[in-house]
């Protein structure tokens, strides 16, 4: 691999020099250039459209499964179809992400389409990161698409995390959640510029005892748009908390359009939304301790972002 390429993936897997453990595959412009599997964990190549299938053995604990997209080839568009199918009673961690760079004129695009299956008592952590770079005014453009589906007992819980260098994203989520399955999600995004940035969560609480937990935190600067849109539906007795906050500066514009529905009387649903200005005391307190300003500002959203 080039230096850009260890440099991408670095970004979006936080593994330097491209040395993954466990099982892996590495994607590069549309085609896969590296892989590994395990014992318990075999990746394989569909054959009807592209991307790959995953199978995860049962009573798998605590392995690593390394999925990550660059693209370093201006004016591609590439589309990829992913599904995991995650045994009973395993345990493991999946991390994935897109990364551009892009030095022309032309725009680059990703479509990843990831389906998890999770049979009874299976766990997951789901870490997926989105990053653009470079000089060309070409639009980096990420549409990420999930769909989970959670058998009883199975908790997936997601870390989506989007903070540099993305033009245009659609980022789409959908769960339906089983008898006593968990779903917990946290969303990062910060855009600036000209940017715009769409999350569509879409949840089905059907089963008893079931629950989520949904939690989106953005920073919106200059001229960028953002629209949060969930979709909350608790067809039996269940438990969901949906949290949408956010900072917004400049001329920048942030949207929320929550919609909970309770389809039974024992169907628990909570949505929150929180959209303003940094807090004026907030910059003052850091100003106070020698910050300036702007150093006070970047304090600010960092911690607001972790």
């Amino acid at each position: 691999m080039e230096d850009i390429d260890k440099k991408l993936l670095s970004e979006i897997t936080d593994v330097e020099n491209g040395e993954f453990e466990g099982a892996y595959n590495i994607r590069k412009n549309g085609q896969g250039i590296e892989r590994k599997v395990t014992e318990n964990i075999n990746i394989v190549t569909k054959k009807d459209v592209s991307g790959i299938d995953i199978f995860v053995k049962e009573n798998t604990k605590f392995e690593f499964i390394h999925i990550p997209v660059i693209i370093t080839e201006s004016g591609l568009k590439d589309v990829v179809y992913n599904d995991f199918y995650i045994g009973k009673n395993a345990n493991v961690v999946i991390v994935a992400g897109c990364g551009i760079h892009n030095d022309h004129h032309k725009d680059s695009e990703h479509n990843g389409i990831h389906r998890f299956f999770l049979e009874e008592g299976a766990k997951v952590r789901y870490i997926e990161k989105h990053y653009g770079e470079g000089n060309g005014d070409g639009k980096r453009i990420l549409n990420p698409v999930t769909e989970i589906t959670l058998k009883k007992g199975a908790s997936l819980e997601m870390e989506s995390v989007q903070i540099k260098g993305v033009d245009s994203t659609v980022r789409t989520t959908k769960g339906v959640v089983g008898e006593d399955a968990t779903l917990v999600i946290t969303e990062k995004i910060m855009t600036h510029g000209e940017q715009k940035a769409e999350t569509l969560f879409n949840v089905q609480l059907n089963g008893k005892n079931s629950s989520v937990k949904v939690t989106s935190r953005s920073v919106a600067t200059q001229n960028s748009e953002q629209t949060f849109k969930s979709e909350l539906y608790g067809n039996t007795q269940c438990f969901g908390h949906v949290e949408c906050d956010a900072i917004i500066k400049d001329k920048a514009r942030v949207i929320a359009i929550p919609e909970i529905v309770a389809n039974d009387v024992d169907a628990n649903l909570i949505h929150e939304a929180a959209i303003g200005k940094i807090a004026g005391e907030q910059l003052i307190k850091l100003m106070t301790l020698g910050l300036n300003e702007k150093q006070a500002e970047e304090e600010i959203i960092n911690g607001f972002l972790k």
